[in-house]
């Protein structure tokens, strides 16, 4: 077969996780494996960038912080559906992570004494979220991407969209992909697969993520034949900066920021008296709906009512000196500065839960796949997630990942032969159906009428019956998707074929979401019920799995681990 490339290990997403998978990859075995890193984008331009806050990690167990606190802390935020022994393992490798990043070089901020700085963080009763300044995460990826470049075998494939995962046996073949600077359409072979390719947060139209972020990952891993965990769970977080979404880092709360009403009320005194604006993502989210919706919040455009956020009280040096990004975001943005204004802010699609379904170390249901950072769920973060626990999960997940498969990759003699028919198939399906399409609708008005829908009905309150015509919309777009049009028949950068394919993993991971929301009959985490108001651990203390079938997803559940603390009533 001819445009096969061969590879030991293929990492599909060059974010967070996905380098650290790389290094360690190339770490464990000396630069002695062959890598692919796969990118729709340009290596450095993954949507981890935009990671502002903090990384938490329990540093201080001299001086207050403890594992324990770190993992009560992440059980109870996650509304007691984290699998426990998951946060277990997590706590106790960030250290070592934040420190092996510091000897990687990375330019943490330090306190005064020399030793790296810690600021609060929503839900954390400890202020455990390493920072460097409130570019965390640009910082964390540039140390990863020069640290790879030292090993020199790792071979990067940028703008190189991957079309679908090929698997035979039960066991991992390759990927088919296409070049997006010739067209070119191409295999590539490998004895193991790491997905990394982040979240699904495009679902929504009012969203903190960059618009690359499709859900790619998770659309082909669901069609290949792996179950989709948790995929209800989507995180609202309290401050998207009106009317773009950009997200306005939690570290302003952390620096000491005030959420403020429309009668200039600090409204989280109501809420949660003793965590205030500390409290989890999920319950300031509510709060803020709540009192927009009981007329004291502020008008805004297109529906995007909102809430102030106040920084204006921390002074000049502090904001110059720990948030210098939201500063520039807010002057470029809004035209105004936070110094002197407060932000606008209301609560955005931020992150998801859900994803690939793994065990405790990153491995799926598929012979020589791996799953890591959002794209995964090895269930560390349940029904609702921690600020500063992401960043951490991608280190985490992305080292064990990339140390697992390379000695899978090791043991393996040489890749398995790709299933020729799979790889025809998908070739026709691209250039003799998809890319010829003559039909009537028009595929930028589905992705509109898709987000509108999931802004409008599956927001940070739910109900039923709004779950209900949500699907029934999405039901409809997916019936539409056959007729759609592709006005560019060229194979050079035809961003038309890419939205297309892009489409149809959003429209399927919508279903599964909101297949999921439906049957969930109880309000946990982020997963709030306006018709089934409270939690109910005696029937819902259990994980959601979907499995791909053409008529829609096949739902299962299975049971979430409990190892020390039983669910209690969460109060903050």
């Amino acid at each position: 077969m001819s445009d096969v490339l061969t590879h030991d290990l293929v990492i599909l997403g060059a974010g967070l996780a996905g380098l650290r998978a790389a290094v360690e990859a190339s770490r464990v075995t000396k630069g002695n494996i062959d890598i692919a890193v796969i990118t729709k984008g340009q290596m450095m331009r993954a949507h981890s960038v935009a990671a502002e806050g903090g990384t938490a990690a329990a540093l201080r167990l001299d001086d207050g912080d403890s594992y324990e606190l770190h993992a009560w802390d992440t059980v109870k935020g996650s509304d007691f559906l984290a699998d426990q022994d998951v946060v277990d393992l997590f706590v106790h490798a960030m250290p070592n992570e934040i420190l092996q990043l510091d000897h990687w070089g990375i330019p943490w901020t330090r306190r005064e004494d020399g030793r790296i700085a810690q600021r609060p963080f929503g839900g954390h009763s400890y202020p455990r979220a390493v920072l460097a300044a409130d570019k965390t995460g640009f910082f964390e990826l540039q140390t990863l991407y020069d640290t790879l470049l030292k090993y020199n075998n790792a071979t990067h494939y940028n703008e190189f969209y991957v079309t679908s995962i090929l698997v035979e046996n039960n066991e991992f073949r390759g990927l088919t992909v296409f070049s997006m600077t010739t067209g070119e359409f191409k295999v590539i072979r490998g004895k193991a697969l790491i997905i990394a390719s982040g979240g699904a947060g495009t679902l929504f139209g009012f969203t903190t993520y960059s618009r690359t972020v499709t859900g790619d990952g998770l659309g082909m891993a669901y069609r290949a034949g792996l179950p989709l965990e948790d995929m209800e769970f989507v995180q609202y977080h309290p401050t998207g900066l009106v009317p773009s979404g950009i997200l306005i880092t939690e570290a302003c709360r952390g620096e000491g920021g005030y959420l403020r009403n429309a009668d200039g009320d600090r409204f989280m005194e109501k809420y949660a008296p003793a965590k205030k604006e500390l409290s989890p993502r999920d319950l300031i989210s509510r709060s803020e709906i709540t009192e927009i919706e009981a007329g004291r919040g502020f008008k805004g455009p297109d529906g995007l009512d909102y809430v102030h956020l106040d920084l204006t009280h921390l002074g000049a040096d502090k904001i110059n000196e720990r948030l210098p990004l939201i500063r520039e975001v807010c002057i470029e943005f809004n035209d105004l500065d936070p110094i002197e204004e407060p932000i606008p802010v209301r609560p955005v699609a931020h992150y998801s839960m859900g994803g690939i379904e793994t065990d405790i170390n990153g491995a799926t249901r598929i012979k020589g796949i791996w799953a890591a950072g959002e794209a995964a769920c090895v269930s560390l973060h349940g029904a609702n997630r921690l600020g500063s626990n992401s960043t951490a999960e991608c280190l985490v997940w992305g080292g064990i990942t990339g140390g697992e498969s390379a000695k899978y990759c090791q043991e393996k003699e040489k890749a398995p032969d790709v299933p020729e028919d799979k790889v025809e198939a998908e070739r026709k399906r691209l250039y003799d159906d998809l890319l010829m399409k003559e039909g009537t609708e028009d595929m930028y008005q589905l992705r509109r009428e898709l987000r509108s829908c999931m802004d409008k009905y599956v927001g940070v309150y739910r109900t039923g019956e709004e779950l209900e015509k949500a699907l029934g919309l999405i039901k409809d777009i997916k019936a539409r998707y056959p007729k759609i049009h592709l006005k560019d028949k060229s194979h050079t950068y035809n961003t038309n074929l890419i939205n297309a394919l892009e489409l149809c993993n959003l429209i399927d991971l919508a279903e599964v979401l909101v297949t999921g929301a439906i049957a969930r009959t109880e309000s946990r985490g982020a997963h709030a019920r306006r018709d089934f108001p409270t939690r109910d651990d005696d029937k819902w203390q259990k994980h959601t799995l979907a499995f791909y079938e053409e008529s829609g997803p096949r739902l299962d559940y299975k049971p979430v681990t409990v190892t020390t603390w039983k669910p209690v009533e969460r109060k903050y």
